[in-house]
This record gives structure tokens, sequence and C-alpha cells, in this order.
């Protein structure tokens, strides 16, 4: 897949760090052409929250302030694009279509060629603006996947907690990740018996 992967000013660095790993570790299954954009202040959260961001080989990073990567226009074809962390911030301005810098223009040609566009705001709790940019954003074709990790999967360090948030943006983008924990039924022995 071509993927864009951006970053906005939110806390959140660990799920693009483990987004990251996963593309390109073997775990989530398939090749893949991976675009990088971070804005300035997703650089600042990156460094006060885990130092600095490991870079897989063949990553390629585009400044925020250039319009020249493919991705900035339609006619580039490209399979999925993820903001993640995804300040309300950034919300607010792809619902608002202003196309500023690379990471909203970019944003904006996803959801008027209807591609996949996956936003992960980790931010708490929401204001009124928020959920109407929200709904905007939504309306729009955005898909809004907010950093909620899951428990069930009894997860031991940091690492594993925000891998339950990223294989969920794995599942949208329609990556298989081998390792994900799925939520199943076990039958009881008294359900069990009870069909006989």
């Amino acid at each position: 897949m071509r993927l864009v992967l951006a970053a906005t000013g939110a806390s959140g660095s660990i799920y693009l760090q483990r987004m990251l790993h996963h593309l390109s570790s073997g775990e989530a299954v398939g090749g893949h052409e991976i675009h990088l954009v971070l804005s300035p202040y997703a650089k600042q959260v990156i460094h006060e929250e885990i130092g600095a961001l490991k870079l897989p080989a063949g990553v390629i990073e585009h400044s925020e302030k250039s319009m020249n990567a493919p991705f900035a226009s339609g006619s580039a074809l490209f399979d999925g694009m993820v903001v993640m962390p995804c300040s309300m911030g950034t919300v607010g301005r792809i619902a608002a279509g202003t196309s500023e810098n690379l990471i909203l223009r970019a944003a904006d040609v996803f959801l008027k060629e209807r591609r996949k566009l996956i936003l992960v705001p980790r931010e708490t709790p929401w204001n009124l603006i928020h959920a109407r940019n929200i709904v905007t954003v939504t309306e729009a074709g955005g898909i809004i996947l907010p950093a909620s990790p899951s428990f069930y999967s009894h997860p031991k360090n940091f690492d594993e907690l925000a891998d339950t948030v990223v294989w969920r943006v794995l599942d949208m983008l329609g990556i298989h990740a081998p390792n994900a924990c799925r939520w199943h039924q076990e039958i009881s022995p008294e359900d069990s018996t009870a069909s006989e």
C-alpha cells in the first residue's frame, strides 16, 4: 500500500511510533510505501514524550511547508492517510478545508478523492466545537478513530497498550495484523450442555 502518515501537536507520539514499527517489521502483512509528515508541534511533543522517532528504512519524509509531495494532488494514487495523533485544532482545520500546509492539503485531497482518511484524536474531554468538527469530517467521509486503548489483551507495557489502538487503525486500512488480539466468544460449560 501507498500510505501517508502524519502527526500534529497532540500527546500520543507512541501511537505513531508503534504504527511505524508494525508497518515495517512484517507484523502488518505486505510491503508498504510510507510517506511521513510531522508538524512543528508534533516534533516538539515527540521530543518531550519519546525523545526521538525511530524511522524505519525507506520512510520518505516531507516538510509540512512543502506542497510538492505527490499526495498533495489527487492525481497521485494513494491508499490511505492517517493523522496520528491528531490535535483538535487539526480536526477543525480539516473540517474547514483550509489546506494551508501539507498535512491539511493532503487531508483535503483524500476527502475530495474519496480515499481513506483516518484521524486519531487523543484529546479529552471534548467541547461542542470539537464534536461538531468531528461530525463534519465524518460526513465528508473521514474516519474518526479516537486513541481509546482496550484492556482485554492484558497489555504488559505501554507499547502493548498502544498497539490496541494501532491494530484498529490497521484494520481500518485493510492491513492484516496477525498479532492483533481479537475479542471472541467463549462457550462456557453451561452453554455447551444447554444446547445438547
